[in-house]
């Protein structure tokens, strides 16, 4: 596994001072020096050679995103700044899409023709995929933030944790403690369709049984589908229920338990959304149920920094940007003939980031590690630690 700096969590013991070879393979533009390079649009981080364009939408619906990613990518080029051990290899352009897809291809488009080695973002699925058939286009490698597997593709991959990698990894620990046979609970709608698909896809790859699976759009529809699967929980015959959606897992177990679901033999699963939600351990009847997590410490470390230099809280995805920036100063990378080649981005081993070991596949998928953590009555705790299922 390489390390992406003196600060990366690194996840496989002893292995974070390995020497990385360079191989062969297709990647970003290599001929073109840093004094024949072109003016840039935008702003910049950091004066090493190699040109890496980040896109976000710093306006639009999700701009406090944006924003907030692209202050902790500044953060990442400082910490390579502060570290005597390590060479800044990149300078980082920073461009606003708007949130917008149209706008995403023709920033990546320009930032190609400013010779970007490499391009990280956008965010939304939608700006990824034009984004990234231009990326494609040109040869450029790219780096999403989307977290809907649909978006990658060969040369354009997502650094962010995959609904069918989260849900594999906690079926695979229910699976480890003896349960077989599951059921799914999941709004109608499009977040809920990518839960199930994802549900669906990690129970056949574990051999597990899907015995059933109940969507609901509104509150009578939710009770419904709780009447009807009372028969087969009361029978024994399910004993892992998954319900992904923060929001109304709490009211599904209220109606569970007014039916009168004994829940010693049944286990419930949650999703990642289910991270940092404050009704659900506050829900009685939820106590004992797993959901999947990221190392919660790469967060917190980056938290104290940001608060000092911008004030207020980091977004989440801020460790996705710290991250991909680390990751795109990496000598072997970034220095490679030919630049960001595919071989090492897809190296087994994968990489160390702030939310733990995480590796590209050749299709552009990712895979993280990720922690399970199980509901008590008002908080939560980790019961197994990180791994990729």
């Amino acid at each position: 596994m390489a390390a992406l700096g003196v600060g990366a969590l690194t996840l496989l013991a002893g292995c974070s001072g390995m020497s990385i070879p360079s191989f062969g393979g297709f990647g970003g533009p290599t001929t073109q020096s840093d004094q024949t390079l072109p003016t840039v649009a935008g702003r910049t981080l950091g004066n090493g050679p190699v040109r890496v364009a980040l896109l976000l939408p710093l306006t639009g619906d999700v701009a406090t995103v944006g924003t907030s990613m692209a202050n902790a990518a500044e953060l990442a080029i400082d910490f390579i700044q502060s570290q005597s051990s390590q060479q800044l290899n990149i300078t980082v352009v920073v461009k606003d899409t708007g949130g917008n897809a149209q706008i995403a291809a023709q920033k990546a488009s320009e930032a190609i023709s400013e010779g970007a080695s490499l391009i990280l973002g956008p965010l939304k699925a939608e700006s990824v995929q034009a984004a990234g058939g231009v990326a494609r286009g040109a040869g450029v490698p790219l780096i999403g933030f989307s977290n809907n597997s649909g978006a990658a593709s060969a040369g354009v991959y997502l650094l962010n944790v995959l609904p069918e990698v989260e849900v594999k990894r906690t079926l695979s620990y229910a699976q480890a403690q003896g349960k077989q046979a599951v059921a799914a609970i999941v709004p109608a709608t499009s977040y809920g369709q990518i839960q199930e698909g994802a549900f669906r896809q990690a129970a056949a790859e574990l051999g597990m049984t899907v015995r059933a699976v109940y969507q609901y759009s509104n509150e009578t529809e939710a009770r419904n589908a709780v009447a009807q699967i009372t028969p087969f929980l009361q029978q024994g015959s399910i004993d892992t229920l998954f319900l992904p959606d923060r929001a109304t897992a709490p009211s599904i177990a209220v109606l569970l338990e007014q039916a009168g679901i004994d829940k010693s033999n049944l286990m419930f699963i949650g999703s990642l959304d289910w991270g940092g939600d404050t009704t659900i351990p506050n829900t009685t009847f939820l106590a004992g149920a797993i959901y999947p997590a990221v190392d919660q410490a790469g967060l917190a470390a980056l938290r104290p920094q940001y608060q000092a230099r911008f004030g207020g809280e980091p977004h989440p995805f801020s460790t996705l940007a710290y991250t991909a920036v680390l990751l795109a100063n990496t000598s072997s990378l970034s220095m490679s003939l030919p630049r960001y080649d595919q071989t090492q981005l897809t190296r087994p081993s994968g990489f160390g980031g702030r939310d733990g070991l995480f590796r590209f596949l050749p299709d552009g998928r990712s895979q993280y590690s990720l922690a399970i953590r199980q509901i008590t009555i008002g908080a939560s705790q980790q019961v197994d630690g990180p791994k990729i299922p």
